[in-house]
């Protein structure tokens, strides 16, 4: 593609998602003395002036208000809670999972990039595609899904949006997901809580240096997952053990003793890594690096450490078990559930209470 046909796209793509437009929340948007507006959706808190877009591109101000996506979704599925990964919310049922364009982060290896990296990236192309809330939650009542899902992109530079989504899902009885980075503000934590009820985060390491790789800043992630826990989310962590990129011993018992310090029952799920976007240079994850992280995560203290992306191959990793007597309750194969011995949401063996979202 030419420059020339490059900047065409880019200039279309925009001209089509402001018709998509709307004000922000006016909690995520703060004034600032400088007449720029400071939005607080996510952690880069980026200080917008008039006619500028934010670092996430999709957010912007114009005419004096920080304007923000609405009423379309780039991608949209109705497929297992386990696919989130979610193991200890209603497991065995779907969710349907929405989402739009864009993103606050540039990893090499983001398997939705066609989606995520929308005026980023010209290969980056998907269009929106006309929604309403309502339309939405019809859509996860119809198809029998308990839960609908923020994902895809990065949700957080679309809370106001999912927010819009989450009202109409809660006065139908659905519970609301967020599938996330992790790279957020109290600010925005705290608007999402009175609608969204699950939240999972992507760790994606535990060094400063692999955070700046991907244009983020780890202090923001662990801030995230500290306050997630403090206003009583139900939070499960997962990381993409990317070979010579996250993957050391060192790294690793450094992650699991923070989650475990934080919350020895959060689970923890280390997925395999394969080839994608621009990080095409290595090889998949070994199942036997897996089965390391998985024996690194229970020696820190963590009571449910999963194994993702190796479908049948690790084991009781694929299975929750109750973390008092061992009994194994929920067996799976990949995505599927294929046995519920929970009583209640407690171990059918000992009464022991697993935590989670059983309903």
């Amino acid at each position: 593609m030419s420059r020339t046909e490059s900047a065409s796209l880019y200039s279309s793509l925009r001209e089509t998602l402001a018709a998509y437009s709307t004000p922000s929340a006016p909690e995520l948007a703060v004034r600032r003395d400088d007449g720029r507006i400071e939005c607080v959706a996510c952690g880069h808190r980026c200080r917008i002036a008039e006619g500028h877009p934010g670092v996430c591109r999709v957010r912007y101000v114009d005419n004096g208000e920080l304007m923000r996506p609405a009423n379309y979704v780039g991608a949209l599925a109705c497929d297992p809670i386990e696919k989130k990964p979610f193991y200890h919310a209603f497991p065995g049922r779907d969710a349907l999972t929405f989402g739009m364009l864009g993103c606050d982060l540039k990893c090499a290896y983001c398997q939705n990039w066609f989606t995520s990296q929308t005026l980023r990236d010209d290969e980056s192309t998907a269009p929106p595609i006309p929604v309403t809330p309502a339309s939405l939650v019809d859509t996860a009542v119809s198809q029998g899904a308990p839960v609908i899902a923020s994902s895809y992109n990065e949700p957080l530079i679309t809370a106001d949006w999912a927010v819009e989504v989450f009202r109409e899902a809660k006065d139908r009885d659905l519970t609301c997901a967020f599938v996330s980075n992790g790279n957020a503000t109290p600010e925005v934590l705290e608007f999402l809580r009175p609608w969204a009820s699950l939240y999972k985060v992507d760790l994606k390491g535990f060094t400063d240096e692999a955070y700046r790789e991907l244009g983020g800043r780890l202090e923001n992630v662990l801030e995230t997952i500290r306050i997630l826990k403090k206003l009583d989310y139900w939070v499960e962590i997962v990381t993409l053990l990317v070979p010579s990129f996250n993957d050391s011993d060192d790294e690793l018992e450094r992650m699991a003793a923070f989650l475990a310090e934080v919350d020895p029952m959060m689970p923890w799920h280390v997925t395999a890594f394969h080839p994608d976007y621009k990080m095409r240079d290595r090889d998949r994850t070994r199942v036997e690096a897996l089965l390391r992280a998985m024996e690194i995560g229970e020696s820190a203290g963590l009571r449910h450490v999963y194994a993702g992306n190796a479908r049948g191959r690790v084991g009781r990793f694929e299975n929750t078990s109750c973390h008092s007597c061992g009994a194994e309750l929920i067996l799976r194969t990949g995505f599927r559930v294929t046995a519920n011995r929970l009583a209640n949401g407690r171990c059918s063996e000992c009464g022991e209470q697993i935590p989670g979202v059983f309903r």
